[in-house]
């Protein structure tokens, strides 16, 4: 079932490799300001190309609560403000 898998196939394999490297090293504190901003950044690249329907054609709304992004859009914020305040007292790299 798997053998044609790719793992970079696509679109979704770099948002499945983004979003698995990049919330284990939010999840262990290790880069990650570097990491939260990337992840944040792929939120606001999925929410506008599935939810906001760029690319894809279903319902045309930009709010979160119509098009079902909510997830996404909530995910941008809490990577952004993770980025932007930091991993807190029990991240692995202490200054």
């Amino acid at each position: 079932m798997f053998a044609k898998v790719a793992p970079f196939d696509g679109i979704e394999g770099w948002g499945g490799m983004i979003e698995l490297i990049g919330g284990g090293l939010v999840c262990i504190g290790f880069f990650s300001r570097y990491a939260a901003f990337i992840c944040s950044g792929e939120m606001a690249i999925a929410y506008f190309l599935a939810h906001w329907a760029i690319v894809t054609p279903a319902p045309h709304s930009f709010y979160p609560v119509i098009n079902g992004g909510a997830a996404a859009i909530l995910y941008c914020f809490v990577f952004l403000y993770l980025a932007a305040v930091g991993p807190g007292p029990w991240a692995i790299n202490q200054k």
